[in-house]
């Protein structure tokens, strides 16, 4: 079940980006031990009560006149509209209501979506109560006031938003069919594999970027076995913003990605791996995901006996937290190698759902300490214990040691290569929970 979207809407200045960090608070979603996924804090994974949702920021637009705001915020309030399950329109007491604000209200009013009206920077609530009222002028409910900097007001306003949070969905949750995402950016074929997987044009495809609408979910049989697949394609637009375009693939990734039990990376061959692709690649990669990274119109690149092995090198390169992710070069197009991704998507989910006994992954961590000493610090050494599997999707393993703050990242990366080294484990990440436990 994908969390639900929560999009923060408003002009510039009026706190947006103060309001994302005060609901997210420490859990913005941000690796620090990953080499190479750096990622736009603009979604974060965020709790209130019993309720887990993805809070989005549309921040970020500073425009230069009065017609490119208004253009520009219709543009994001749209965005938000199609993305969000709860859209929280945020407006300034200070500045007061604004004809921009009517503006972008009366859409907020036509989509039927969930809005909630929260007025930021009523730091006195004696003093700007009044002010606050002009706002039910806008006819889009009860305005909520904050004060995003100072904290006040926030748990109203959360408790407005879990009002209108989806119920659960539980024939998805039922539904033990594998899930696959296609994601990357737009116009790198994702639609074209959908249709070529599936057999029959269920997606428009077009040489515009981003054509498709929402995300679909298409069900393929291969083999006697059904997948679903979610095609995560990019946003229609009319207009050039190709910032925002990017930003909001991103941002259906995200939801794609929360659904899917194997992630498929679409890269167009001809223009080679990018700083987004590694987004969306951190994005699966932190939330336990399988990957197989899909290098897609293979047949328009020129090669010799060596492309394969530079393409394949450059991928590594920029994607070098993914070294367990294999790499299929195909072509949606003419059907190359289009046939292997089931095969690799079954040796992903074999592998996600794997169990090593106790014993044995004992038996690979003392082997592994006797191999490379564990670091020490100020005359105390790590020590580790014990090693246990206590997941899986993705495998999951606990372990013991005398101090968490000695077992540092490379070493934990050691250990991990050596229980690879044994089990492979392709295409799916693993998961370490280091625990203390005194010496006796």
């Amino acid at each position: 079940m994908s969390k639900p979207i929560v999009a923060i809407v408003g002009r510039p200045n009026v706190g947006k980006s103060t309001l994302f960090n005060a609901l997210a608070g420490e859990r913005i979603s941000i690796v620090q031990d990953t080499p190479g996924v750096t990622r736009d804090r603009i979604y974060a994974d965020c709790t209130w009560l019993n309720y887990t949702y993805t809070l989005i920021d549309t921040g970020g637009i500073e425009p230069d006149s009065q017609d490119v705001i208004l253009r520009q915020m219709r543009e994001q309030a749209q965005i938000a509209i199609e993305t969000a399950d709860v859209i929280l329109f945020l407006t300034d007491v200070r500045q007061g209501l604004l004809d921009a604000d009517s503006k972008v209200a009366d859409m907020l009013r036509k989509s039927g979506k969930p809005v909630i009206l929260v007025v930021n920077k009523v730091d006195s609530f004696p003093k700007y109560m009044p002010d606050v009222y002009e706002f039910y002028n806008l006819g889009i409910g009860d305005p909520i006031p904050v004060s995003a900097a100072s904290r006040l007001g926030l748990g109203e306003l959360l408790d407005a938003m879990a009002e209108h949070f989806p119920q659960v969905d539980d024939s998805e949750e039922d539904d033990d069919r594998p899930r696959i995402a296609i994601v990357g950016k737009p116009n790198v074929g994702k639609s074209s594999i959908v249709n070529r997987l599936v057999g029959e044009e269920r997606v428009i495809v077009s040489d515009v970027a981003g054509t498709t609408r929402d995300a679909i979910d298409t069900t393929v049989r291969y083999h006697k076995r059904e997948y679903v697949l979610i095609d995560t394609a990019g946003l229609r637009r009319k207009s050039k913003i190709k910032e925002e375009i990017e930003r909001f693939s991103i941002i259906r990734a995200v939801t794609a990605v929360e659904r899917a039990d194997v992630v498929l990376l679409v890269i167009d061959a001809s223009q080679g791996v990018s700083e987004q692709d590694a987004k969306i690649a951190g994005i699966a990669h932190e939330r336990g995901k399988g990957i197989l990274i899909v290098v897609n119109k293979w047949d328009l690149v020129e090669k010799n006996n060596q492309t394969m092995k530079e393409h394949t090198e450059r991928i590594r390169e920029v994607l070098s937290f993914l070294p367990y992710a294999d790499t299929l070069f195909l072509s949606a197009e003419t059907g190359q190698r289009m046939g292997k991704i089931f095969e690799y998507v079954d040796t992903i989910l074999a592998n996600q759902s794997m169990r090593v006994a106790t014993g044995v992954l004992n038996e690979i961590l003392s082997e592994a300490v006797a191999m490379q000493q564990p670091p020490s610090d100020k005359g105390k050494r790590l020590r580790l214990y014990y090693i246990t599997q206590v997941a899986v999707k993705p495998p999951t393993f606990v372990i013991f040691v005398n101090d968490r703050e000695l077992m540092h990242f490379s070493y934990t990366r050691y250990i991990e290569n050596k229980i690879r080294e044994a089990f492979g484990f392709r295409g799916t990440s693993l998961k370490f929970i280091i625990r203390e436990r005194k010496e006796k």
